[in-house]
This record gives C-alpha cells, structure tokens and sequence, in this order.
C-alpha cells in the first residue's frame, strides 16, 4: 500500500487554473525533488500536503486516512527564509518544538521533562554543527547555520513527511554542497518521506530519489490562467538510496528533463 496517494488533485481560484490532474503514489522513505518553471503550482503542491490548503477536487491520502485540514506534527516544513523565533536561543528555538504539543496551556514544560527535552534538543542541535552556539540568537548566525537551525525545528518533532521549499535557494554554493550532505545524513537515518522544491536541476537529481517535473502541457494564449500545471515526468534516481518498489527508469526520460531545464 502507497504512503501517499495523490488522487486526481486540481487547485482553481476562481476561474485560475493552478494545478491539474495530479495522481501520484509515494512510497513511505522516498525523497521526491521537484522542478519546473516558476509560478507551475510547485509551492502550492506543498501548501496542499501541508495542509495550508484544501484541494478544490481530488483527494489526498496519508497513510491510508484523508489529509487533515490543518498542519500537524505529522508534516515538517523548512522554508528558503528562515522559520525561527528571532526572540529565542537557538536552544530554545528547537526545544519548543516538544514543548507546546505536551504543554497546550502553558507552552512550557517543567522540572525533569524541561530538562530531558533541552536534552534532546542539545543532542540534535550538535548533530546539526549547532553545539557551539546553543546561547545565541538567530541573529547572530549565519544565513547557513540559520537554515540548519530551522532543520533541526523541524527534525525534532519526528515527523513523518518533511516538506521543502527552496531551503537552500538563498545560500553561497560552498555551503549548499554541506547543507546536501547533512539532509542526506538525516533523511538516511530518519527515513522520513520527504517533498522538496528547487530550482536547481543538479540538486535535484543528486538529492532525490524521484525527480518530479511540473509543467502546462495546454496553453490557451486567449485565456493563460485557463489550465493548470501537470507532473510531465516522474524519473526514478539514485537506485541505491530507494526504498523497496518495483521501479523503472530510462535514459529517454532524464534527457528530456535537461532538454525541459534549458
């Protein structure tokens, strides 16, 4: 049984046509890239998985159960800008994240619980290459280190689909090819379902293991906002790193990809 089964999904404003006739089955541990021309519904592909949104036909399933209407622990998100409380240590920043869905009235945990989530939060903030500035404030890191604060938010609540959009988009190339490492480390040993947004074709097929292509395949150049975007190619990539599915790909298909980039 798929993880998550995208079941004819179409996304209409009025009469703006964003996406269309999105059906797709993702296994539980594949990371799925996805590429395509700006403004072809990729982000709003993620609001929907999200939650953000509500489909306006169609149909998504996680784990067999429709999508909840509303972000949960279940769904992780790291943005291109970063999504960390400017007010809080970088400390803190990652321990709230266990602290609110415990402590719904206050927010705050206690005693032996307030110890063993800073704990926590401690451990993965070293993992991340963030050991040595638990006492700062965002402000005073780096644009990467910012991005690998706002990793760890969203690794500490163990979700299970993590959800990308550009996170890396803004960062020198040095330090995008460490942020890559360290996201392959953590999906590896985490094996969360994860969705991620680039506009990079080269991260794309080197992180993924399935590189998602959107793109209008009917423009009306009376009515542009007529039809939607589609998944015009779904290419199976690092055969290694896939999870356990019978899977084919072609060489014609990868072509056409790079052919689609240029």
């Amino acid at each position: 049984m798929s993880f998550i089964i995208i079941d004819n999904i179409w996304q209409e404003y009025g009469r703006h046509v964003v996406l269309e006739r999105l059906n797709l089955q993702i296994a539980e541990g594949e990371f799925c890239t996805m590429v395509g021309a700006s403004g072809c519904g990729k982000s709003t592909f993620l609001r929907l998985l999200l939650g953000q949104e509500k489909p306006s036909r169609g149909q998504i399933l996680l784990a067999g159960e429709s999508l909840k209407p509303e972000p949960d622990i279940t769904r992780g998100v790291v943005f291109q800008r970063y999504s960390v409380f400017p007010h809080l240590s970088v400390l803190d920043n990652v321990t709230i994240g266990l602290e609110l869905p415990r402590s719904r009235w206050s927010g705050r945990l206690f005693g032996q619980q307030k110890r063993e989530a800073r704990e926590k939060a401690a451990a993965l903030l070293v993992r991340v290459g963030l050991g040595h500035a638990l006492n700062k404030y965002p402000a005073q890191l780096s644009g990467g280190m910012q991005q690998r604060l706002a990793i760890a938010q969203a690794f500490i609540m163990q979700p299970r689909v993590l959800l990308l959009d550009e996170p890396f988009g803004a960062l020198d190339p040095g330090i995008r090819k460490d942020m890559h490492q360290l996201l392959l480390e953590l999906w590896q040993e985490t094996r969360l379902t994860v969705f991620m947004v680039t506009h990079d074709l080269s991260e794309g097929f080197h992180l993924g293991t399935r590189l998602l292509v959107f793109d209008k395949v009917r423009i009306d150049p009376h009515e542009p906002e007529a039809y939607g975007a589609r998944i015009t190619y779904d290419i199976p990539l690092n055969e290694q790193r896939q999870p356990s599915r019978d899977i084919v790909t072609t060489a014609a298909s990868a072509s056409a990809v790079k052919e689609f980039s240029l």
